[in-house]
């Protein structure tokens, strides 16, 4: 480890492939995509996502706190318990104002405001629950947190789209540098299926349109690609600053070592074409690592299954790595897109892949692009020794967050 090393002490991933991490970890390592035709979106052109499966929030969190927040928040709650759990800290022995809740949401899921706008529509504004704006906005998923956990330092929510989850962790990496904290909890989350977000990135081309078979629809790098597939979910990390996680003992799973962050300045939804925003990103988490590319013995992409975005990163990887780039994975093949929570799913799943020498495999990669010069593993986990990794995450509005991990 570097003077500059933030330790990662906890994980929680509530994800398409199971509550809990190691559920997740299976399942992502099994390569098999996840996607199937989903109820909510009936009637809808593009009418399958990605979605947790047994999810039963009030079991987990009990009727009455269930009963109050939206999906994306009981999965930011589940999550989060489970990261404080594996970092053994106990939340009423903790000192409250010295921990920091640090969450990333590109969207709010829409539940409320959906049920809200049908009985506005219909007159019956009485009707309108009084918890529809608490248990919709954005910055309701740290507040909860930090309620559930009594984590009563900084309290932030990050909205930089699909860079959220990401972002969030890069600022609490700053809170604890900083010294404003010794503890924070940080991660990203969402649930965006719902008709309205299923029918918006329709319009927009984003997502995959192949209804007939909807579990190899997620193939990122796949000369087949046609687009994303929504999903949900929620990964969170617990970061210390190293000379606390010592004192008081705790497993250290593996460093925040870079964050870097830059924006395209091109377009709303499209990347630039030379991935000049995306390629700051990446050179900027090194540098604050002190690390070069020979570093980097894996890099979890942010890989959506979109035509553009992965031909530009895969282009961009190929150029930064000029001896030919470290084992390459993206776990949208198997989960699908978690949108604001990708950042910080994809993070943990790094820091795993670190801890236990093992590269996911890409699912549904049958034949790669013939523009793509990198290399995807596909079809197995594959051992790789590795001390170093990056995760990247890119999001609309040329918004671009990497960070890059240490193993312990």
């Amino acid at each position: 480890m570097t003077a500059r090393d933030i330790a990662i002490t906890g994980l929680g991933l509530v994800t398409p492939a199971g509550v809990g991490v190691e559920e997740s970890w299976a399942g992502i390592c099994a390569g098999t995509g996840l996607a199937a035709r989903d109820e909510a979106l009936t009637g809808l052109p593009v009418d399958f996502s990605c979605w947790v499966p047994d999810f039963d929030a009030a079991a987990l969190l009990g009727r009455r706190l269930t009963w109050r927040i939206d999906r994306f928040i009981q999965l930011a709650m589940v999550a989060a318990r489970e990261a404080v759990a594996d970092a053994a800290l106990d939340r009423e022995a903790w000192d409250g104002p010295r921990v920091a809740v640090v969450m990333g949401v590109a969207s709010n899921g829409g539940d409320a405001w959906a049920d809200a706008y049908a009985k506005l529509v219909e007159g019956r504004v009485e009707s309108i629950s009084p918890t529809t704006l608490t248990r919709s906005l954005p910055n309701m998923v740290a507040g909860e947190v930090s309620t559930d956990l009594q984590a009563t330092g900084p309290c932030l929510t990050t909205s930089t789209a699909c860079a959220s989850g990401a972002t969030a962790i890069g600022i609490a990496r700053d809170l604890l540098r900083s010294g404003t904290c010794d503890i924070a909890i940080a991660g990203g989350t969402d649930s965006t299926r719902v008709p309205m977000g299923s029918a918006a990135f329709y319009r927009l081309g984003a997502l995959s349109r192949r209804r007939a078979e909807p579990a190899v629809a997620s193939r990122p790098f796949d000369a087949d690609r046609d687009g994303f597939v929504l999903s949900e979910g929620a990964g969170v990390l617990v970061l210390e600053r190293p000379e606390y996680a010592r004192a008081r003992g705790a497993r250290i799973r593996g460093y925040l070592s870079g964050y870097g962050a830059s924006a395209d300045g091109f377009h709303a939804t499209s990347p630039r074409p030379d991935g000049d925003g995306a390629r700051r990103a990446i050179e900027a988490a090194l540098a604050d690592a002190g690390a070069d590319p020979a570093d980097v013995h894996h890099i979890n992409a942010h890989g959506t299954s979109t035509p553009q975005g992965d031909r530009i990163e895969a282009e961009l990887l190929g150029a930064l790595f000029r001896s030919g780039a470290p084992p390459v994975t993206s776990v949208k093949g198997v989960i699908g897109h978690t949108l604001g929570a990708a950042g910080a799913v994809e993070a943990a799943v790094t820091v795993l892949s670190l801890e236990r020498q093992l590269v996911p495999p890409t699912a549904n990669l049958d034949r790669l692009d013939e523009g793509v010069a990198i290399d995807v593993v596909t079809k197995a986990p594959r051992a790789h020794r590795m001390t170093g990794a990056l995760s990247n995450a890119f999001g609309f509005g040329g918004q671009n967050a990497v960070l890059f991990f240490r193993a312990a």
